[in-house]
């Protein structure tokens, strides 16, 4: 009796790692929550960068958007960047939330890459990527002129998501 006991550890971790793998191979990593997707903008208001003034992250009259979460300790935001750039000379209004960033980190990472941004918000303490279903940096949030969430890109913008990303501001 007590040599089975002497495996139970054993037989409970292999029963895991079964349970486990199981899952892993059912789940897509491709996926990303779009909850707020079809859904109105959060009614919430930001710190600005600059005076620390609250903000509405969509003030009335906006127009389409783009909303970015970024931060300076992000390398994929610094890979999406020239993007950014390009999405700004082509017209586009991009809304920059750096999240969970010390404002000072925020404007020496603009000051070194250029300011995309029509307005740049701080999320100090990440409540408002709780809001937007943020799960990690780079997020992009595509707003229609009446403030709907029409799509959520995960990850860097990359040179070809441009176009579909304008396209789904029109």
């Amino acid at each position: 009796m007590k040599r089975w006991l002497a495996f139970a550890p054993l037989i409970v971790l292999a029963a895991l790692a079964v349970l486990f793998a199981g899952y892993a191979l059912k789940r897509n990593p491709q996926v990303s929550p779009d909850a707020l997707v079809g859904k109105p903008v959060p009614v919430l208001s930001l710190p600005d960068l600059d005076s620390g003034t609250p903000t509405p992250v969509r003030g009335d009259g906006d127009g389409p958007m783009l909303v970015n979460f970024f931060a300076s300790w992000c390398a994929p935001c610094e890979i999406e960047h020239p993007q950014l750039m390009a999405l700004k000379a082509r017209g586009v209004r991009v809304v920059g939330v750096a999240y969970k960033d010390a404002p000072a980190n925020t404007e020496a990472f603009l000051g070194r890459l250029g300011d995309p941004f029509a307005a740049r918000l701080v999320d100090r303490d990440g409540r408002a990527g709780v809001e937007f279903g943020v799960t990690g940096v780079p997020e992009t949030f595509v707003v229609d002129a009446r403030g709907q969430v029409v799509a959520k890109h995960t990850g860097p913008i990359t040179p070809q998501d441009l176009d579909g990303l304008v396209a789904r501001l029109r």
